[in-house]
């Protein structure tokens, strides 16, 4: 085997792994909000609410995974730009992967009352904070080890988690609900995806056995002991990337708001909204499975426009997503309420697509922005930051926008996060062929 292909293999091996490793961790993240709207409502809390309240309590309870997030980039930016990209993206995986078959196992409320929630909470947090540092690591372990004219390409397999969560999750709800009746389902079915996600355990080992750190992270650590210099950034990346980047991380935050806001509309809003409106009328298995379809459509979008950025920028694909998601926001809702699965199918679909061409050149785009003692920790601040400033309270806000104002007022939040977006993407440059 010559060297060329030796380098192609290898690299495939490390994109396989990464898509591997991000799936199965957003698997256990986006559990938790199909559980929000589905079970946790009537698992965790007192009955004696109104639906509507108890849907917003535990909604309000998904979000707490999203304050962590930038708690989690800190952390494990810090040692990701310290001790390297694999062995940080180890303890993260390893971190979901207890935390989420834990939540598999709780008590619920009529079992200890009051701690179960709290229980609940406390390991949502853990998951924030593991897929804080989750992203970062597996997005440079591909982006770093990849050719500079295909960058974009590769950085697909660590964004296509996201999709392929989505799926791994709504199918594992289906398949249980489909195998057992609707009261043993509510009573312990639903414990079986969770407690499933155990295999993200063994997937780590192998990522600490068998993977080896980038080629950039390397030669950065050879070139600071030949310069001597393992000082101040060694010593606190995190500063570091604060003091040179704070308004580029910003931009980061705010380019990713019209991705974070839309997508949990599209994934947990959607779905609470298709049960409880009464112009839907659908089941809950109907939903599931619109939302399931919609996120495979999503994974070859997300390889296309990721490798159309190669060719044609980062930031013209990302913007046109924005552009289109902003749109497609005022046909959304009209289309779901038809109550047609065809309809509400094409529509999460469509949302789905636009939000690849934006969610799948951001690998790339936020590994160029940053140098690479910092870039662990600048794209992920970036990240995270966007991830809760857009994506925590999606659900919640929407779920209010709705009872209050009505659903129209859902999908000018959809534009007003593009927007946002469109501005941010404005003061950041191109990036396309800068090196590492």
């Amino acid at each position: 085997m010559t060297e060329s292909e030796n380098q192609q293999k290898n690299m495939r091996r490390v994109a396989l792994t990464s898509l591997a490793g991000t799936s199965i961790e957003w698997y256990d993240f986006f559990l938790y909000g199909t559980a929000a709207a589905v079970i946790f409502p009537k698992a965790f809390f007192p009955q004696d609410l109104p639906p509507m309240v108890l849907l917003i309590i535990s909604f309000s309870t998904f979000a707490v995974g999203f304050i962590a997030r930038p708690l989690g980039g800190v952390v494990f930016g810090h040692f990701g730009d310290q001790v390297g990209r694999k062995r940080t993206l180890v303890i993260a995986l390893m971190m979901m992967g207890v935390a989420t078959t834990l939540i598999g196992l709780l008590p619920t409320y009529q079992s200890i009352g009051i701690a179960a929630p709290l229980c609940l909470v406390f390991l949502r947090f853990v998951q924030g904070l593991a897929v804080g540092g989750q992203w970062g690591g597996a997005m440079l372990l591909v982006t770093e080890s990849a050719p500079a004219n295909r960058r974009g390409w590769y950085g697909a397999y660590a964004q296509s988690g996201a999709a392929v969560g989505v799926i791994l999750a709504n199918l594992a709800f289906v398949a249980a609900s489909a195998s057992m009746s609707d009261e043993a389902f509510m009573a312990w079915g639903w414990r079986l995806p969770f407690v499933a996600s155990v295999v993200l355990i063994g997937i780590s080992l192998y990522v600490q056995l068998r993977m080896e750190d980038t080629e950039a992270f390397k030669a950065l650590q050879a070139a600071q002991a030949n310069a001597g210099q393992q000082a101040e950034i060694a010593k606190s990346p995190v500063l570091e990337a604060l003091r040179r980047y704070p308004r580029r991380i910003m931009l980061a935050a705010g380019a990713f708001l019209s991705v974070q806001v839309t997508f949990y509309i599209l994934i947990a809003f959607v779905i609470a909204y298709g049960l409880n409106s009464p112009s839907v009328d659908l089941t809950r298995d109907e939903m599931l499975v619109s939302v399931l379809i919609a996120a495979a459509v999503m994974v070859p979008a997300l390889f296309y426009f990721s490798g159309l950025s190669d060719r044609v920028g980062r930031k013209q694909i990302y913007r046109w997503g924005a552009i289109l998601t902003a749109v497609w926001g005022f046909a959304l809702f009209p289309l779901i309420d038809t109550g047609s699965p065809l309809m509400i199918t094409l529509a999460v679909t469509v949302g789905m697509i636009f939000l690849g061409m934006q969610y799948g050149p951001q690998a790339a785009y936020f590994t160029e922005l940053f140098t690479t003692e910092v870039r662990y920790s600048g794209a992920s601040l970036g990240y995270q930051i966007g991830a809760i400033l857009g994506g925590a309270l999606a659900p919640t806000i929407a779920v209010l926008l709705w009872n209050e104002f009505g659903i129209f007022f859902v999908s000018v939040y959809i534009m007003v996060a593009a927007l946002l977006t469109l501005w941010s993407l404005s003061q950041l440059e191109e990036t396309k062929g800068k090196t590492l």
